[in-house]
């Protein structure tokens, strides 16, 4: 395999971890991001956007009851993704280690997602699970991204991949009777994921992983967004239904394109 050292350095912590930590390579592109969220917010609720960044979104949770949460994340999530630039800024945070990982001709997902997860709630878990089990292809990865540091129960869980590959060979066993069953039987195996914000995760989302109840003070903030090689195979999400190409190169272009003469 003709890949420079560092291509090699984070290919090898990729597959032998199922997940890279990195700092963002485009941190203007971050606070530019923060800053839409921010204004979003301070649309919706009555804060102070002059406040400190950080102050507004861990503490959000003083602002939004958890009967209202699902309402107040959607209305953010249509704001952010209605902005322009805003999935570029997203590709650009990560755009390096994408392409050491996946290729340089990318597809991305056509909307960005956000988890909004307040302290003690038990309505916006997600339960173990693998992204491949319900139809993903196995070549996307998860480029997941916080807008405040991510710790302990505030942040996410991942089984790494030689848990996994045991996890595969007695999976009946171990899933029991429900999402439940399946965590408690891995859940020593677990790696828990600290990211700050500033930092960037890029995950293998065929690996289980989830989150549980946020015991900390503070509200979880974190996006994600799927990528993968355009033309790598596809599972039940479509390009130009669910992805679409964002780095397609000239030859890839020209050749698509290409019709033989014809012949008569």
């Amino acid at each position: 395999m003709f890949l420079t050292e560092s291509e090699k350095h984070i290919s090898n912590e990729y597959l032998t971890q199922g997940y890279i930590i990195r700092p963002v390579a485009d941190f203007e592109a971050l606070a530019w991001m923060r800053s839409q969220f921010i204004r979003l917010i301070a649309d919706a609720l009555e804060v102070d956007a002059d406040s400190r960044p950080e102050d507004i979104l861990n503490q959000i949770h003083q602002k939004v009851p958890v009967a209202e949460l699902n309402n107040f994340r959607l209305k953010i999530i249509r704001g952010f993704n209605a902005i322009e630039q805003f999935r570029e800024m997203y590709f650009r945070v990560a755009r390096p280690y994408l392409e050491s990982l996946v290729g340089n001709e990318l597809a991305m997902q056509l909307r960005v997602n956000l988890s909004i997860q307040l302290p003690g709630d038990e309505s916006s878990l997600l339960p173990v699970h693998a992204d491949t089990w319900s139809g993903d292809s196995p070549f996307e990865v998860v480029v997941w991204l916080p807008l405040v540091d991510c710790y302990r129960s505030k942040a996410m869980y991942i089984l790494p991949p030689m848990a996994d590959a045991e996890l595969s060979q007695q999976f009946v066993e171990s899933a029991g009777n429900n999402s439940e069953d399946l965590y408690q039987s891995i859940r020593g195996e677990v790696k828990w994921l600290d990211v700050g914000y500033g930092e960037v995760l890029i995950f293998n989302q065929a690996l289980p992983h989830g989150n549980r109840i946020n015991e900390e003070s503070e509200t979880r903030w974190s996006m994600n967004c799927r990528f993968k090689g355009v033309f790598t195979p596809y599972g039940d999400k479509k390009i130009g239904e669910f992805f679409e190409p964002i780095t397609l190169r000239a030859a890839s272009k020209t050749g698509m394109a290409y019709r033989l003469p014809k012949v008569s």
